[in-house]
């Protein structure tokens, strides 16, 4: 058999394109001992994969050039040399972009199928699901009659990150770039309200309207203009977790994201801007996978997927996620 990967040609200046992966076939890998073959079913793409393309210094390690795009995988083990997984075994691991692939075993997560879709263990109980909840829960720490405000909210993080305030009671107001998506977080997901900002000319006043009481917490997954709008309007005492920046992902080396200065405001409030990573939960992902699973099975929790399938396809899913096209998770059905 023949494996398929995408490996990253070349670090893109601005926004990635085509040109900037590259596909390779070779034979499929062995696996050693402790270690199981894995055959692909989901691959995820997410917007955090922009900034590992660059060689800037972050809190991960930049992707090499000429390697594998590294990515969360749910996919099913097809050999085994280890005692933990057996052939059939449904897995999760950072697997990468391809359709084979060989990890240690005590590195795989093995997956209930009776709990959860397959692909529910890359989005609503899995990274995009445990970013919302230790997000929001551990800086956001929204309370009953709070107004919380959501920036690209009918995505993979925000949608589940406003039905989590909603839960804890508070108003949730989300920022999304459509009407389809706006009447989903509204129609849907319970938002007591939800902006367009696409079609929104003056987003403070826009704001204003759907926050008479201010603003208490915001979970920014965008910033740029839409954050400078919503700080303008936090109350005493605010907390702003800071997920993602979507907007300045794709800046040339030559331009500079550039706003207003914060830190007055902060400062006149006494507020809280928090930025945080999912890693820095290892130790309590047990906690917040419980939470999500009891609220999903409940009825409290609902998601969306935007699945392209196609290993082929993998590049414009990732692409067309800056495009804004996707509601809530975006992946690719491989397998």
């Amino acid at each position: 058999m023949m494996n398929r990967k995408i490996l990253l040609r070349s670090r893109p200046q601005d926004w990635p394109t085509e040109e900037t992966f590259e596909f390779k076939e070779e034979p499929v890998p062995q696996p050693g001992e402790g270690q199981v073959l894995v055959r692909s079913i989901y691959l995820s793409v997410d917007p955090y994969m922009r900034g590992r393309m660059s060689a800037a210094k972050s809190y991960t390690e930049p992707y090499r050039i000429g390697e594998v795009i590294e990515g969360g995988v749910v996919g099913e083990v097809v050999e085994s040399r280890s005692d933990k997984l057996k052939p059939g075994d449904k897995v999760l691991g950072l697997l990468g972009w391809q359709l084979y692939g060989v990890a240690d075993a005590d590195k795989l997560r093995k997956l209930d199928e009776q709990a959860a879709p397959l692909s529910a263990y890359l989005g609503v109980i899995g990274m995009t699901g445990l970013t919302a909840y230790f997000g929001l829960m551990d800086i956001g720490k929204p309370k009953a009659g709070e107004t919380v405000v959501v920036s690209g909210a009918a995505g993979a993080v925000g949608s589940i990150v406003g039905q989590i305030a909603k839960i804890q009671g508070a108003r949730v107001v989300g920022i999304a770039g459509s009407d389809d998506k706006t009447a989903w977080l509204t129609e849907e997901l319970g938002f007591d309200a939800a902006i367009n900002y696409k079609t929104t000319t003056n987003m403070q006043e826009a704001l204003a309207r759907a926050c008479p009481q201010g603003v208490d917490v915001y979970f920014d997954n965008v910033g740029g203009e839409i954050s400078d709008a919503v700080i303008s309007q936090i109350n005493d005492y605010a907390r702003i977790a800071l997920c993602g920046a979507i907007s300045a992902y794709n800046y040339s080396s030559d331009e500079a994201d550039v706003g207003p200065r914060v830190f007055i405001k902060l400062i006149k409030t006494r507020s809280l801007m928090k930025g945080f990573v999912l890693a820095e939960y290892m130790d309590r992902l047990p906690e917040g996978a419980r939470k999500l699973g009891e609220w999903l099975s409940a009825g409290k929790l609902k998601y969306e997927e935007t699945i392209i399938e196609g290993f082929d396809r993998v590049p414009e899913a990732f692409l067309e996620l800056f495009k804004g096209s996707n509601i809530g998770k975006m992946l690719v059905k491989v397998g």
